[in-house]
């Protein structure tokens, strides 16, 4: 039976040529056949060529593709692909590293699997589905990864009802662990829970970044904006901080980060835990009493989640930025990130600029911050390469 076709329109095929992973909706000259959300379908040019197979999809992204080089997609390739990325996260050593057992085990575009990410929580691997064709290749997902990991493998979780329109209720696909499961990054223990966590559970792009400040904390009064539960706040802690404050909206995320503080540190920790709009606190007049801080991290949820809303992120975040320089002693650190695919590295760059003129304060680039290596990179999708970070000193 014939796959339905996607027909490329004339002078639309040099994106395809270039391997670029997505296919747009405005690319299309015709539909041949009736595909349904999910369904594999070839995609071909005005004449009739194969160019590419993979998942239709009806929006903007009309097609993922899962292969340029032959229409034959089934399970030996999704095998071949996940043993790939597996192999790499060995390389790297993430297998074996006695401080961190937390780490991505497959990244979508850069494993070139678009539409999965597959995180590992100390032997619990976490499936996110971002189409419905690969949340249909789940159950076979489970197996290979059975396969392949033995008895490094505890359980299996899908978390893809918030990404995957039609996916069914969070849950286990194999196994079961207690809902709140303890996983170690750079000597930290961390609770995560599932069912409730935000992503697949924890933010795992972050790890280098907060390895570098625990570097930067000793002896620092920290800020950790948008903290969620706690991730930097802990890092900054363990580097020998002399005061950390997280703030986020979320009663939940704080109480989370308060008990993983008091895990790792004991009750007395010098750290507070406060729930409230991170922009209203910038805002709002510090205390006459206290002192400005050394280091403060901006890690906001992503406030340009597409192109049409570009403007309106990027006034966000040039605000949060603007307070936040002028909170901060002179010759301290401001760590901030966007994680919003549309805003590139030059709206990254440009905003910063923009709130260090309207600040009045001088900055020194410092490091630029990716996502770590388990979130690779594909070359032919630069999109991929969502986070953008500063290390800034500010003066």
């Amino acid at each position: 039976m014939q796959r339905p076709r996607l027909v490329i329109a004339p002078g639309k095929e040099k994106a395809i040529a270039r391997r670029h992973p997505w296919i747009f909706s405005g690319a299309l000259l015709r539909i041949e056949g009736t595909p349904a959300e999910g369904d594999l379908v070839d995609v071909v040019d005005s004449r009739g060529r194969w160019l590419a197979t993979g998942h239709y999809q009806d929006e903007t992204i009309v097609c993922k593709v899962l292969s340029f080089d032959t229409p034959d997609v089934g399970l030996p390739l999704l095998r071949q692909r996940l043993l790939s990325a597996i192999g790499y996260r060995r390389a790297l050593g993430f297998f074996d590293n006695p401080d961190t057992n937390v780490f991505r085990l497959l990244h979508a575009e850069g494993d070139q699997l678009p539409g999965l990410v597959a995180d590992f929580y100390n032997g619990v691997v976490v499936l996110q589905a971002h189409s419905l064709g690969m949340h249909r290749l789940l159950p076979h997902l489970v197996d290979i990864l059975r396969e392949c990991l033995a008895d490094r493998l505890v359980a299996v979780f899908d978390k893809s009802s918030a990404t995957c329109p039609g996916a069914p209720p969070d849950g286990f696909l194999w196994g079961s662990v207690p809902d709140h499961w303890t996983v170690l990054e750079n000597g930290i223990h961390i609770d995560v829970n599932f069912f409730e966590g935000q992503k697949t559970g924890f933010f795992i792009d972050q790890r280098d970044n907060r390895r570098l400040v625990a570097s930067l904390a000793p002896g620092r009064r920290v800020l950790n904006c948008f903290g969620y539960t706690g991730g930097f706040s802990l890092a900054a802690l363990r580097g020998g901080a002399a005061f950390v404050q997280t703030v986020d909206i979320s009663r939940k995320a704080i109480d989370l980060c308060n008990r993983n503080i008091a895990a790792n540190f004991g009750p007395d920790a010098p750290h507070t835990g406060t729930v409230a709009d991170v922009l209203d606190l910038l805002n709002a007049p510090a205390a006459p009493a206290q002192p400005p801080f050394d280091l403060i991290i901006l890690d906001p949820p992503a406030f340009a989640k597409s192109h049409r809303h570009l403007q309106h992120g990027l006034r966000a975040y040039r605000s949060i930025n603007q307070q936040a320089m002028l909170r901060i002693a002179p010759g301290g650190f401001l760590m901030t990130f966007s994680c919003s695919q549309a805003v590139s590295v030059d709206d990254f760059r440009t905003m910063i600029f923009t709130a260090a003129a309207l600040s009045g304060k001088h900055l020194r680039v410092v490091r630029q911050l990716p996502h770590a290596p388990d979130h690779p990179v594909s070359i032919f999708h630069p999109e991929g390469e969502y986070l953008k970070g500063l290390l800034l000193q500010v003066e």
